[in-house]
């Protein structure tokens, strides 16, 4: 089942598979823009634009609900953009691949999890904030590093900008990560290229910009 609007997310997935969210344009919703939960698996999050929130994207219902462990979810060519705080993902248990996204800064940290998901980074751009406390791309909750230094997350073929850093764990190779591969990431080079049309089909990304702009301006006055 796939709702909107639903507890106050953009979208919500609940105890479904085979589901492709794309081109769709995200912010400002009262909870999370995207939540994936009880069991939810084969999903793919892909040319979206995100932006104006704190809590992005949540993958599971729980550390503890194991019809989790077997999710697999595939966020590929979105754009991470202006004033997003964290959860790009934020990943409880399974399998998740961020592959050539574009992450324009964040305030507290961009991919997060707990549980021990894997989680394979592969040619994304990630830009760190100018908060010289929050560059760090990578957030483990719920664990010490003595537990989270197994769990499997790496960074392969992306580009850090700004001071921004990966820090990896667990092992450089296994079948975890074949569960979590589910697209052959393009060279990062071509990041610009990839996500230009993310968002709305039709709506060129200045004009939103400009409308968060103007909302923003009248808010403040």
């Amino acid at each position: 089942m796939v709702r909107t609007e639903s507890d106050g997310d953009g979208i919500s997935i609940f105890s479904s598979r085979d589901i492709w969210i794309d081109h769709c344009t995200l912010s400002r919703c009262k909870d999370g823009l995207i939540d994936a939960v009880m069991g939810s698996t084969a999903i793919t999050i892909s040319n979206n634009h995100f932006s104006h929130h704190n809590d992005v994207m949540l993958l599971g219902h729980s550390d503890h609900y194991q019809p989790d462990s077997a999710m697999q979810v595939t966020i590929a060519f979105n754009h991470f953009g202006e004033n997003l705080v964290q959860r790009m993902p934020r990943c409880r248990l399974g399998y998740i691949h961020v592959v050539n996204n574009d992450f324009t800064r964040w305030e507290m940290y961009a991919i997060g999890g707990s549980g021990r998901p894997t989680i394979n980074s592969q040619g994304n751009r990630y830009t760190a904030p100018e908060d010289p406390y929050a560059k760090q791309i990578t957030k483990r909750l719920d664990a010490g590093e003595g537990e989270w230094s197994g769990w499997n997350w790496r960074s392969e073929g992306d580009v850090m900008l700004n001071g921004a850093f990966f820090v990896a764990s667990g092992g450089e190779a296994g079948t975890d990560y074949q569960n979590a591969y589910s697209v052959e990431p393009k060279n990062v080079d071509r990041i610009s290229l990839l996500t230009m049309s993310a968002g709305v089909l039709g709506v060129a990304r200045y004009v939103l910009d400009y409308v968060y702009f103007l909302i923003n301006f009248f808010n403040y006055n």
